[in-house]
């Protein structure tokens, strides 16, 4: 008892010092920034927008907070009151948007992650310039990051990841990764801590992916160690890497 009490005290702390590292040491959030938050009602986007309302002072810059939900023709799970009434108490404005990704797919053509990650982010940058946002913060924590890289080498054969911070050239808007330091098992704690677990909900696409079988490789490459994660990411970051997309 003592020490599940322990973990649910200590995990949103740990949360915050990371995300606040993150932000500080990459230069994630400046003065005057209106920040989109992209809420898929899942765990990580939760955690994220939870974190983002939370560290203000500690990471001394004056920004706004927004949130948009991107709903589909394949995915009803999501538990939209108790996300919209949870960013509410945190006051972050939410909005909701319908994509009709399936809908969208050519004849002949299946539904799979790429597609839908990448209509989803078209609307993304829209609604942001939209709305004179000019970042976007997305829920990617550490162990998507690692999968990620993983998953282009052994697929794509390219040396390519998930930049904690990504310029858009013909955009005025940059991407964030704010849970870039944090393991996927510190996410879970805090949601469990913060009570944003079971409110969560998961796609039905992610369950048999790609991702699920280079996310056992990498846990059996790293015996499941934060340690040897962080060194593996800090080799990640320090590999010449462009941050600013064409598109």
């Amino acid at each position: 008892m003592a020490e599940r009490f322990f973990r649910q005290t200590s995990a949103p702390r740990i949360v915050q010092k990371l995300v606040t590292k993150a932000v500080l040491e990459h230069n994630l959030i400046e003065d005057g920034d209106r920040i989109l938050i992209a809420v898929s009602g899942g765990k990580d986007s939760s955690v994220l927008a939870w974190a983002l309302s939370s560290i203000r002072q500690a990471v001394k810059k004056r920004y706004e907070l927004f949130a948009l939900h991107i709903s589909s023709d394949f995915c009803s799970c999501c538990k939209k009151t108790e996300l919209a009434r949870n960013l509410e108490s945190w006051g972050i404005p939410f909005d909701d948007l319908f994509v009709p990704v399936i809908g969208r797919l050519k004849p002949g053509e299946k539904m799979n992650c790429y597609w839908c990650s990448t209509q989803r982010r078209a609307e993304l940058l829209a609604y942001a310039v939209q709305k004179n946002c000019t970042k976007i913060a997305l829920g990617h924590h550490l162990d998507d990051i690692l999968e990620t890289w993983f998953m282009n080498i052994t697929a794509a054969g390219k040396l390519s990841g998930m930049p904690v911070r990504l310029a858009y050239r013909k955009y005025p808007v940059t991407l964030i990764r704010p849970l870039a330091c944090l393991e996927e098992r510190q996410v879970i704690a805090c949601a469990d801590a913060v009570g944003l677990l079971k409110a969560a909900c998961t796609c039905p696409y992610g369950r048999n992916s790609q991702r699920m079988s280079i996310r056992k490789r990498v846990a059996a490459l790293t015996d499941g160690s934060g340690a040897v994660k962080r060194r593996i990411y800090q080799a990640l970051t320090q590999t010449n890497v462009r941050n600013i997309v064409e598109v």
